[in-house]
């Protein structure tokens, strides 16, 4: 993940009470800091949901991300997480459920580590 600033990583979660389980999740798996935000809602709506955003080094940033599986599979069927990168050229994301969780986060990784 050479060229991502990691402090430009996003997650949003289809279940906003699992905000904080997430949280506990990320920080017990890797060396992260782990903040929540207030999100930001986008044209036309009237509010948004908190988000959180990881702090790392690249290589820590990728195993907290790794985690993310295990944790959308100890949920309900219909849980999403939406990891969101930011870089110099793109913002790059990806939405993760229970029957694409590790097929789409190693193809977003990849896509980084190519960036």
């Amino acid at each position: 993940m050479g060229a991502v600033d990691p402090s430009e990583v996003e997650l949003r979660v289809s279940d906003p009470a699992q905000l904080s389980p997430l949280s506990g999740w990320l920080a017990g798996a890797a060396p992260v800091k782990v903040n929540r935000v207030a999100g930001r809602p986008g044209p036309g709506e009237q509010g948004a949901v908190d988000v959180l955003t990881l702090l790392a080094s690249s290589s820590v940033l990728a195993t907290a991300l790794k985690v993310l599986p295990e944790f959308i599979r100890s949920r309900r069927s219909k849980f999403r997480i939406e990891v969101k990168i930011t870089n110099n050229k793109e913002d790059v994301s990806v939405t993760l459920e229970a029957s694409n969780a590790e097929e789409s986060l190693s193809e977003f990784l990849a896509r980084l580590n190519s960036e």
